[in-house]
């Protein structure tokens, strides 16, 4: 091995010891609140007097603010940098979480949903976009599968977190799940405030790097970006959008997205109907599926980085994915059958997330990366609008849960499908 190449091994080594960490941590409080309303639901809905037609509208109206804010917040932090601008999205979605308490009624619960989705617009995509200024391609698979780990680990920490802050009930005057997003949000201002002085913007930067290190991991991250094979490098936003493999991209990423909203902000509702279950008890059934998921990420991650293989890993975890949803729509209130279905699902579905973002780098580069990620995030999120409707509509017409869960199959497999089409460099 060359000097060189050791100096920036040993560089890659440093900074994800150092920034993968943090982000993980920012990614699970972000987590958190973006799906606690989850865990409040019933307490909500019953506090605020809503059906399942207007929680499901409004749990999905997150993500239209941050669709409407996605791609300016990405660009913002590629003219900016990293580091202040992923302060500021954790500082001011922090605030809105904590003012979901003051929600009243089905207007404020909307208008709020939409204030959280423009305060967080541009940290996922923010984040996966700073990762691509640190590491190479081939480390992607594994680091990325690390950080975006954060997602399970949330989903098994949230429950037993929001179980306990909604017992709060009554402390203060407050109901349960206003503590719920008190605690949840206030997390999110003190990283964004840690932020500021933890993250480092480029590797070019990074005064915690011995010099030699720094040369040669920056010298070898901007070698690989103008290398890029059949990327499109170079382009505006507008030629971003003029990119038939970019849509592609939002088409794969709108039905991720789809399911895993779809089903999460009303797997717990769909629990605790099964079980009858209300505590700790729902907490754990509901936080099960995540601890499998969550060893199957790195692990496939692991895999698809060590094979350099990427879209069949990809097809294959959604179609499991599937397979677990078609079990679940037909397990009625078998709660063992329930759980296995849950975690079949949750094992491929969360699984292709991380092996989906490293799709992009290989077709995007340059100012693009930052146009296009944005562009694929804001467009793919859009589904955390159609998941949760879908499912509250059909919720409401059919009396059960089966209706959406099988559409919700079928998103997995179109997915898998246009996944395999792909043509990668």
């Amino acid at each position: 091995m060359a000097a060189s190449d050791a100096a920036a091994a040993a560089a890659v080594s440093r900074a994800a010891r150092r920034l993968i960490p943090f982000l993980f941590v920012c990614y699970v409080v972000s987590y958190l609140d973006r799906v606690n309303l989850g865990f409040a639901a019933s307490a909500f809905q019953r506090d605020l007097e809503m059906s399942d037609r207007v929680y499901g509208i409004g749990a999905g109206l997150f993500f239209l603010g941050y669709f409407v804010f996605e791609i300016p917040s990405n660009l913002i932090l590629e003219r900016v940098g990293a580091r202040r601008w992923l302060a500021r999205i954790m500082i001011t979605w922090g605030i809105v979480s904590v003012a979901m308490m003051f929600a009243v009624g089905t207007w404020s619960f909307y208008a709020l949903r939409i204030a959280l989705g423009l305060a967080e617009a541009g940290f996922f995509p923010g984040a996966v976009l700073y990762l691509t200024y640190w590491f190479p391609q081939r480390e992607r698979g594994r680091l990325g599968a690390l950080f975006m780990a954060a997602g399970p680990v949330a989903l098994i920490i949230g429950p037993y977190v929001s179980t306990a802050l909604m017992r709060l009930n009554g402390l203060g005057g407050l109901r349960g799940w206003q503590w719920l997003f008190i605690g949840e949000g206030l997390p999110a201002v003190v990283l964004g405030v840690i932020a500021l002085r933890w993250l480092t913007d480029r590797p070019a930067d990074a005064q915690w790097l011995p010099a030699d290190e720094r040369a040669a991991l920056a010298a070898q991250i901007a070698a690989e970006q103008e290398s890029r094979s059949g990327g499109e490098r170079h382009v505006s936003l507008l030629g971003s959008m003029k990119s038939a493999r970019v849509w592609l991209l939002c088409v794969v990423y709108f039905l991720n997205t789809t399911v895993s909203y779809g089903l999460f902000l009303w797997l717990p509702k769909i629990l605790e109907g099964a079980s009858g279950w209300h505590d700790m008890r729902l907490a754990a059934i509901s936080a099960s599926p995540f601890v499998i998921a969550l060893a199957t990420m790195v692990l496939i991650g692991r895999h698809s980085d060590r094979t350099g293989e990427r879209k069949w890993h990809l097809a294959w975890c959604a179609l499991g994915a599937a397979v677990g949803l078609v079990v679940a729509a037909v397990a009625g209130t078998n709660v063992a059958l329930l759980v296995l279905a849950f975690t079949i699902c949750q094992a491929g579905q969360r699984t292709v997330q991380p092996l989906f973002w490293t799709l992009p780098p290989l077709l995007l580069g340059g100012t693009a990366a930052a146009a296009g990620f944005a562009l694929i995030n804001s467009v793919g999120n859009l589904g955390g609008f159609a998941g949760p409707t879908v499912m509250g509509y059909l919720r409401e017409s059919t009396g059960g849960y089966a209706g959406g869960l099988l559409v919700l199959a079928a998103a997995l497999v179109i997915q898998a499908a246009i996944v395999v089409s792909l043509r990668l460099p």
